[in-house]
């Protein structure tokens, strides 16, 4: 189950879809909109995507997983338009058979994800101030104090060489 919408995530379906008579773990990673980024208070965000990109990529993290994991069934869902606080902009569930596995499987998903996926943040802050974040590239005014997980990949790149951008306002996504 792969979904791209503006409409709020249904993660308790995507939860039963995953699940399975042969799966002894369910794990369910919901990225919500959080009230400080680094301390600088957020009013809302906004996502917009390369929307036929998007699917195709997560489509191939669908394959990928399935190639790394005993994935027995993932789902990866992902809001796009204005989300406020609370909402929840991503949902990835995955069963395996055991929970090292899901919680591994879930884990590179969303890391891999985050990196590849053409699916752009605008981030509105309180003070009015508003900043875009780029698939696999860290903000350029935000320092981030998360560590990268262990065997991150790399950020993929147009042929030429250059970062994807997002759409220009007013260009179709």
């Amino acid at each position: 189950m792969i979904e791209l919408t503006d409409q709020p995530l249904d993660f308790h379906s995507l939860s039963e879809f995953v699940r399975s008579d042969a799966a002894g773990a369910v794990v369910v990673f919901l990225g919500t909109v959080r009230e400080f980024t680094r301390g600088v208070q957020t009013q809302a965000l906004e996502y917009t995507a390369y929307h036929d990109m998007a699917r195709q990529s997560l489509q191939q993290l669908e394959t990928e997983v399935r190639q790394k994991f005993p994935v027995i069934e993932v789902g990866i869902l992902h809001r796009v338009g204005a989300l406020k606080l609370g909402d929840v902009s991503v949902a990835i569930a995955v069963s395996t058979p055991h929970r090292a596995e899901a919680f591994a499987a879930g884990q590179w998903l969303i890391d891999t994800l985050k990196i590849r996926v053409p699916i752009w943040k605008k981030e509105c802050f309180s003070d009015g101030r508003e900043e875009w974040q780029h698939p696999g590239i860290p903000s350029s005014s935000l320092q981030t104090d998360v560590q990268p997980a262990a065997g991150s990949i790399e950020p993929n790149t147009n042929p030429d060489g250059s970062q994807p951008q997002p759409p220009a306002k007013g260009q179709p996504a």
